[in-house]
């Protein structure tokens, strides 16, 4: 079976710029235990799965991190 790629097109409304994470700082989540890492770049944060770092990383908005964040402890998200 052939590989094939796609093109992604970007999101309709998605206002937020290429961020360069290549220096980023990135901190673990649940002090050093969880498979979660963040770091703040740009007035943004980044958010990305520290078993595969090279994956894509989401971004947030601080208004959408504070949501995100409210949502997790009222348990709304598995973080697990």
């Amino acid at each position: 079976m052939a590989e094939s790629t796609t093109q992604q097109q970007p999101l309709v409304g998605w206002d937020k710029p290429e961020l360069d994470l290549s220096k980023a700082e990135w901190q673990s989540s649940s002090r050093g235990l969880g498979d979660v890492q963040i770091a703040f770049v740009e007035g943004f944060i980044a958010m990305r799965n520290s078993g595969r770092p090279e994956s894509p990383s989401l971004i947030f908005t601080p208004a959408e991190w504070g949501a995100f964040v409210s949502g997790a402890r009222e348990g709304e998200f598995d973080l697990t």
